[in-house]
C-alpha cells in the first residue's frame, strides 16, 4: 500500500473524536456472583454516567441501573467499591448525592435509608443479618478537609438502623466477612502515612446479633502496606510489600507465612476501594495479577511456584467463573474487552463486551515499546510509541514530534495496554513516550520510595531523561518536545516547564501549580500526602515555595494550555486559575478553558471532544502545522509573541 508523505501531526487518523467519544466506554469493577457476571460501564456519550452492567449464561447484556442513576462513590474523592454483589443482591452508591440503593430478586433499585452528608463504598454483603457493611465516610457537622471514617452496617430491610461497627482511625478499608460470618477484618491507616506507606490488618470476633468485639491487630506492627484481605475458611489472605515488593502472604494457625515470594508485584496502592489482586480457584490454586516491568499479567500460584496464565494482560486478577476464568483483558493491540475463558489453563477467550469497536487497523496502532534509560537517579522506565498511520509516512527530512506524557497520582503506574488516547496521537503523526517515573508503582518499594521529599524533581529529570533518550536515538525532533499530564502529572508537566528549556510546549489537565494552596485546599485523603512527597509543614514551607511552579513564571519559554473542571475537589480551580492570570499578566502564550459539572477527571462527552481538539490544534498553532478535521480552534493570549 502506498503511503502519503505528510508532515508529521497532519495525518488523517481513523481514531475520530466520535470514537473517543460517543463509540468508546470505560469498562471496570468485574465481580463474578455464581453464574452472573457484572461490571461498570463509563459513558461519556451520557454526559459521563456510569452504569452498571450484568451478562447472564445467555451472554445478554442487561443494564441493572437506568438512567438518570449514575454509579460511583466519592468516599476519599477517587471512590472505587461503588457496588456489591452477593447471592443477587445487589448493593450500589449513587454518586451525585452519596445515596445507597439495594436490587433483591431482578426488581426495581429500591433506596436504603442513610443520613445525608455521608458516602458509602467498598460493600461486604451480611445476608444471613439482612445487613450490609460499608466503609462510611461522614461529613455531617465536620469541615470538608477533614470527614469522619467508619465501618458501618446498613440494613437491607425497610425500618432498620445503621450501625458503627469501627471507628477511631483517620481511614479504613476493606471490611471483609469470614465464610462463617464470625469474624471480620479490616484495614486502617492514619495520618500523615498514606495507605502504601503503611496500614494495619485488624481482625474481630462478630457476635450472633451482629455487633465487634475482641478487635486485635494482626499484621502491620513493622510498616508494610497490606492490600485485599480475603477469608477462605479459617485462614486470611492478603497482599503485602514487606520485602520491598507487594507479595501473597496467609495468616494460619497465628502465623504468617509468604506463597511464592517473587521480585514482582501482587498488589498495588490504595487509590480506591475493592482493587484485587489474587482469587482462589476450586482445586486450591490461586490466580493473581503480577506486574513487572510495568506490565500487568495473569498467573497462577500453587506449591509456592508461580506459572504465567495464557490469557495476555489484564486490568487486575482474574475471577473464577464457573470452571473457567472471567476477566477484562487490556492487550496492547485492542481496546480493553470483558472476557471469558471456558476452562482455566485452556480454551479462547470470548468476549461479552468490548470498550470501543475495533475500527483502528492493525498496520496504524502504535505498540508500546518498553524502554529504559539513564537518569540521575539511577536507570528510570517508559513505553515508546512511536508515530504509526497505514496511510501516512512523514518526510525524510524531518523527525516526529514527540509528546511526554506524566501520569497522575504520583504513586500510579502506567502500562502499555491498548490506548486510544495514546493511537490519537501516534496515528496524527506525534510520538509518544509513557513514562514510569521513579515513585510508580509496579518496580518495588525502593523505587516508589524515590520520591520521597523530591517530588518536583525525581519525576521532572525521569520526564527530561526520557526524551532526551529518545531525541539522542533520532526518533524524535529535539525542537518539538511537548510534556502534558494530568492531576500530579500536570504538576509534573508544569515543574518540568519552570525549571527546564527542554520542552517547547505543555498541556495541564486540573495539575498542581501552587504547593502551598494544595495543601491548605484539598480533600482529607491527601491532605498530608506532601508530607512525604515534599516535607512537612511549616518546617518546609520554604521547599514548597521552591518547588511550586506558580512561583516560577518568569522561567517559562514556551506556550501552556490549561484545562480544568470547575468542581474539582481534589485540585481545585484555582490552581489553574493562578496560573494562567500569572501568565497573562507576563505576555506569556497562554491558553485556558474550564469546564462546568467536570471535577477531577473529565467525563462528559462534550468536554472530552473539546479538550481533545483544542489540545491538538494548540501543538498546531505552536509547532506550524494545521491538523485537519477540527471543528474548534483553540484560543490563546498573547500568541503573538510566537513564531510560526
Amino acid at each position: 500500500m502506498t503511503q502519503t508523505v505528510a508532515p508529521y501531526g497532519t495525518w488523517v487518523s481513523p481514531v475520530s473524536v466520535d470514537l473517543m467519544t460517543r463509540a468508546a466506554i470505560g469498562l471496570g469493577s468485574l465481580s463474578v456472583d455464581g453464574h452472573d457476571l457484572y461490571w461498570l460501564e463509563a459513558r461519556p456519550s451520557e454526559s459521563g454516567r456510569t452504569v452498571l452492567c450484568r451478562s447472564r449464561a445467555d451472554a445478554q447484556i442487561e443494564e441493572l441501573t437506568p438512567a438518570p442513576f449514575n454509579v460511583g462513590s466519592r468516599v476519599h474523592e477517587y471512590g472505587g467499591g461503588s457496588y456489591g454483589v452477593a447471592a443477587g443482591v445487589v448493593v450500589f452508591s449513587e454518586r451525585i448525592n452519596g445515596s445507597v440503593w439495594v436490587i433483591e430478586a431482578d426488581r426495581q433499585p429500591r433506596r436504603i435509608e442513610t443520613p445525608d452528608g455521608c458516602r458509602y463504598a467498598d460493600f461486604e454483603c451480611d445476608l444471613p443479618r439482612r445487613r450490609v457493611l460499608a466503609v462510611r465516610e461522614d461529613h455531617r457537622d465536620r469541615p470538608p478537609t477533614d470527614p469522619k471514617a467508619a465501618i458501618v452496617a446498613l440494613p437491607l430491610d425497610p425500618g432498620g438502623t445503621e450501625a458503627v461497627l469501627v471507628e477511631g482511625p483517620d481511614f479504613l478499608s476493606s471490611p471483609r466477612l469470614s465464610p462463617d460470618g464470625e469474624r471480620l477484618c479490616w484495614i486502617a491507616w492514619d495520618h500523615p502515612g498514606m495507605p502504601w506507606d503503611g496500614t494495619k490488618l485488624y481482625v474481630a470476633d462478630v457476635t450472633r446479633e451482629g455487633a465487634i468485639e475482641a478487635t486485635r491487630p494482626v499484621a502491620g506492627e513493622t510498616p508494610e502496606a497490606i492490600v485485599q484481605p480475603e477469608w477462605a475458611g479459617d485462614a486470611l489472605f492478603f497482599c503485602s510489600d514487606r520485602t520491598g515488593w507487594w507479595n501473597l502472604y496467609v495468616l494460619r494457625d497465628g502465623k504468617i507465612e509468604a506463597l511464592a515470594p517473587v521480585e514482582a508485584e501482587i498488589g498495588g496502592p490504595h487509590w480506591v476501594f475493592r482493587q484485587r489482586y489474587y482469587d482462589f480457584l476450586p482445586d486450591g490454586r490461586i490466580v493473581a495479577s503480577n506486574v513487572q516491568g510495568g506490565i500487568r499479567s495473569a498467573v497462577v500460584i500453587a506449591d509456592t511456584k508461580i506459572a504465567l496464565l495464557d490469557v495476555g494482560q489484564v486490568q487486575e486478577c482474574p475471577r473464577r467463573f464457573g470452571e473457567g476464568l472471567a476477566f477484562i483483558a487490556t492487550p496492547p493491540t485492542a481496546p480493553p474487552s470483558v472476557c471469558i475463558v471456558p476452562r482455566i489453563g485452556g480454551g479462547a477467550p470470548s468476549v461479552i463486551r468490548s470498550a470501543a469497536p475495533a475500527v483502528v487497523p492493525e498496520e496504524t496502532i502504535s505498540l508500546g515499546e518498553p524502554i529504559q534509560f539513564a537518569t540521575p537517579g539511577g536507570v528510570a522506565h517508559a513505553f515508546w510509541y512511536p508515530p504509526r498511520n497505514r496511510d501516512y509516512k512523514g518526510p525524510a527530512s524531518e523527525l516526529p514530534p514527540l509528546v511526554v506524557l506524566s501520569h497522575g497520582g504520583p504513586t500510579s503506574m502506567t502500562t502499555n495496554s491498548f490506548s486510544l488516547s495514546v493511537q490519537w496521537w501516534t496515528s496524527r503523526g506525534f510520538g509518544v513516550v509513557d513514562v514510569n517515573y521513579g515513585g510508580s508503582t509496579g518496580f518495588g518499594r525502593a523505587y516508589r520510595e524515590r520520591l520521597i521529599g523530591q517530588w518536583g524533581v525525581v519525576d521532572v529529570e525521569d520526564c527530561a531523561a526520557a526524551a532526551s533518550h529518545l531525541a539522542e536515538r533520532g526518533l524524535a525532533d529535539a525542537t518539538r518536545l511537548v510534556i502534558r499530564g494530568g492531576s500530579a502529572g500536570g504538576f509534573t508537566t508544569l515543574a518540568a516547564l519552570t525549571t527546564l528549556n527542554l520542552f517547547k510546549a505543555g498541556a495541564s489537565y486540573y495539575g498542581v501549580g501552587d504547593l502551598m494552596l494544595l495543601a491548605k485546599d484539598t480533600h482529607k485523603f491527601e491532605c498530608r500526602y506532601l508530607d512525604r512527597l515534599i516535607g512537612p509543614l511549616p518546617q518546609a514551607q520554604a521547599l514548597y515555595g521552591e518547588r511550586s511552579p506558580v512561583n516560577h513564571v518568569d522561567r517559562l519559554a514556551c506556550p501552556v494550555i490549561f484545562f480544568q473542571g470547575d468542581d474539582d475537589k481534589t485540585v481545585p480551580p484555582n490552581q489553574a486559575k493562578t496560573m494562567f492570570e500569572a501568565m497573562t499578566a507576563r505576555g506569556l502564550p497562554v491558553a485556558y478553558y474550564s469546564f462546568a459539572g467536570e471535577g477531577h477527571g473529565f467525563r462528559k462527552a462534550e468536554t472530552l471532544r473539546r479538550v481533545l481538539e483544542l489540545e491538538l490544534d494548540f501543538y498546531g498553532r505552536v509547532f506550524g502545522f494545521t491538523a485537519p478535521g477540527l471543528s474548534e480552534r483553540v484560543e490563546i493570549a498573547n500568541m503573538p509573541s510566537i513564531e510560526t
